[in-house]
């Protein structure tokens, strides 16, 4: 069942295997994922990490370069990805407990369809919940600069116009208010004038 306030995500996917990126097609392909890159190598892979944002990356082990488990430690170090890490049987048990403490999601082969669907899912949900605190952060440090340039203005207006805090703040109000702009335009205009 999908929820109709679901995120797009876009996925980077490792592997040197034709099989994964042909099930990565077939299970994921235009489902709320408008970017799905492939790469054969890490050497590949960083170079795309580094020119394009991806929320996901899926791993799958081992790869040509090396087996990929340090590859996505790098990449919960270096990025805002999370990491999905698909892994052979026999060292599932060491990947995960090598990347247990990072936000890497791993999964042993051989990795069924829905499996696949239910990982992406998961590692998009943590994407979707990341990036509404970013925006709920980038909101309260936008608050943060308003009040702190409209206590300025409030300061310079008491300083130099000799009037009261609640009268600078009414001043600050009904300029906004006057002139259809927000108190952050009218605190700089009366900071850049009386300073």
């Amino acid at each position: 069942m999908k929820k109709s306030d679901d995120q797009t995500n876009s996925i980077l996917v490792v592997s040197s295997s034709q099989s994964m990126e042909q099930l990565v097609r077939r299970v994921l392909f235009g489902k709320s994922h408008p970017v799905i890159d492939y790469r054969k190598t890490c050497t590949l892979a960083r170079r795309a990490l580094l020119e394009n944002k991806y929320d996901i990356v899926i791993i799958d082990c081992p790869l040509s370069e090396e087996i990929g488990y340090d590859f996505a430690m790098d990449i919960c170090e270096e990025h805002d990805a999370s990491v999905l890490i698909i892994t052979p049987p026999e060292i599932y048990d060491d990947v995960m407990e090598y990347v247990s403490d990072r936000v890497i999601l791993a999964l042993s082969k051989p990795l069924s369809e829905d499996l696949l669907v239910r990982g992406v899912r998961f590692l998009s949900a943590i994407q979707n919940r990341m990036k509404h605190y970013e925006n709920k952060v980038a909101s309260v440090e936008d608050k943060m600069e308003e009040l702190k340039l409209v206590n300025r203005a409030k300061m310079l207006l008491m300083e130099k116009k000799h009037i009261t805090e609640s009268e600078a703040h009414r001043l600050i109000m009904k300029e906004a208010m006057d002139h259809s702009v927000g108190k952050k335009y009218v605190a700089r205009s009366i900071i850049d004038s009386l300073s």
